[in-house]
C-alpha cells in the first residue's frame, strides 16, 4: 500500500498529528521520511476538503522548527559522544565520512547550513544536532531555523497542494508519480551529498596521513659528509 492510500485511511486529526511527529523526528536526527509524508498528506488534502492546507503547513513547519530546536539542545549537550553514538545507531547517516562533510558545510556557510539544509534529505537530519556541537550561538540557528522551516514546510505544502487542485482529476488516477518524484528527488541529494562526503573524508584521511608523516621525520640538520667538527 502507498503511503497516500494509507493517509486515506486516517482521520485529519491524525493526519495533522502525524506530519507534526514524523518531520519533527526527522529533524530532531532520526532518519524518517519526512518530505515523503508531507508531500503525500499535501496530494491528500488537494483531493479531499475534509484536510486543511493551512493546518496541514503549520504543523508540518511547527515540527520541522522544534525538531530542529531539541535536536540542537541535545547535541549542545552531547556534543562529540553524540556523533559517535549516533554512528553506530544509524551508521548509513551519522557515518565519519556524513560527518566530515556536514561539518564542512557548516564551517563554510554557517548559519546558512542550517537554512539551505532543510532542502537536502542528508542535511535536515543534521542540521540540528550537529549546530549544538558545533556550538553555534542560538540566536543565529533560531533565526535560519525558523525561516528555513517556513519556507520549507510551508513552500511544500503550498506547491504540492496547488499542483494537487490544477491536476486533481489526473493525480486520482496518477497519484502516485508525485510520491515517485519525491523519492527520486530525496535519492539524488542524498546521492550527491554522499559523493561529496566520500570527498571530504578522502581529503581528510590524506591530511591526516600527510600531518603524521611530517610528525614522524626526524628534526635533524644534515651534516656534509668530511666535514670537520672543531
Amino acid at each position: 500500500m502507498h503511503v497516500q492510500e494509507w493517509l486515506e485511511t486516517v482521520p485529519p486529526l491524525s493526519i495533522y498529528i502525524l506530519v507534526g511527529v514524523v518531520i519533527g523526528l526527522e529533524s530532531l536526527g532520526i532518519p524518517l521520511p519526512g518530505e515523503i509524508v508531507l508531500v503525500s498528506s499535501a496530494l491528500l488534502a488537494s483531493q479531499h476538503g475534509e484536510i486543511n492546507p493551512w493546518v496541514l503547513g503549520a504543523c508540518a513547519t511547527a515540527g520541522a522548527i522544534i525538531g530542529d530546536s531539541i535536536g540542537y539542545a541535545i547535541g549542545r549537550r552531547g556534543g562529540r559522544p553524540l556523533l559517535t553514538w549516533l554512528g553506530g545507531k544509524f551508521p548509513g547517516h551519522f557515518s565519519e565520512a556524513n560527518i566530515a562533510m556536514a561539518e564542512r558545510s557548516f564551517e563554510k556557510w554557517g548559519m546558512w547550513a542550517v537554512f539551505f539544509g532543510r532542502f537536502v534529505a542528508l542535511l535536515r537530519i543534521f542540521a540540528g544536532p550537529l549546530a549544538g556541537v558545533l556550538r553555534m550561538p542560538y540566536w543565529k540557528f533560531l533565526i535560519a531555523n525558523v525561516f528555513g522551516g517556513i519556507l520549507w514546510a510551508g513552500g511544500t505544502t503550498a506547491v504540492i497542494y496547488s499542483v494537487g487542485i490544477v491536476a486533481e482529476a489526473w493525480l486520482k488516477r496518477f497519484s502516485w508519480v508525485g510520491l515517485v518524484l519525491a523519492v527520486a528527488v530525496g535519492l539524488t541529494s542524498m546521492l550527491v551529498i554522499k559523493q561529496r562526503a566520500k570527498k571530504a573524508a578522502a581529503r581528510s584521511a590524506a591530511e591526516r596521513a600527510a600531518a603524521a608523516l611530517d610528525g614522524a621525520r626526524p628534526d635533524q640538520e644534515s651534516v656534509p659528509a668530511g666535514a670537520s667538527k672543531g
